[in-house]
């Protein structure tokens, strides 16, 4: 269980703070949630304590994690099939294991494929988000601003691209 203050990650939203825990009643019944915010856009949501676990919700990376992901990015295979569906696919559970290798591989291959051939609607807004959800940890644990890690991401996720 998650205290009010604590720094969590959910894996579809990105990093945030446990600002609450509320007690409400829905369709009779009496559960406890957590009022989570997102510090980099102020999203507010409500997640129920009970499927936090299952949701994926978990405690930030620490900051040697986070190096060591930053580390191993130039290094992350693109191999994306160009079956648009299936990759859409494969990218968002990559996305949802909330893991942040997984979530920078997406990140990765949609910025080159996007320099390649250029992204569909969809992946433009997949690309996105897992950009959001990977700058919203960093930027919680390195204690940096948005603009300096989202400029020195986009440079560590191209190392390479022109080679292909």
């Amino acid at each position: 269980m998650y205290l009010i203050g604590d720094r969590v990650v959910h894996p579809m939203h990105g990093a945030g703070i446990i600002e609450a825990i509320t007690e409400e009643r829905l369709g009779g019944k009496r559960s406890n949630y957590y009022v989570f915010r997102m510090l980099t856009s102020g999203l507010t949501l409500k997640l129920p304590v009970e499927n936090c676990a299952a949701i994926g919700v978990r405690s930030l990376y620490t900051i040697s994690q986070i190096e060591e992901v930053i580390r191993h990015i130039p290094l992350l295979e693109v191999d994306m099939t160009n079956n648009w569906n299936q990759r859409y696919r494969e990218n968002m559970e990559r996305i949802k294991s909330g893991e942040l290798m997984k979530v920078a591989q997406v990140v990765k291959g949609l910025m080159w494929r996007d320099k390649r051939r250029g992204l569909s609607n969809g992946e433009r807004k997949m690309l996105h988000n897992a950009k959001q959800i990977l700058l919203s940890e960093i930027v919680l644990v390195c204690n940096t601003t948005y603009a300096d890690a989202e400029q020195n991401l986009n440079q560590t996720m191209m190392i390479g691209a022109n080679s292909v």
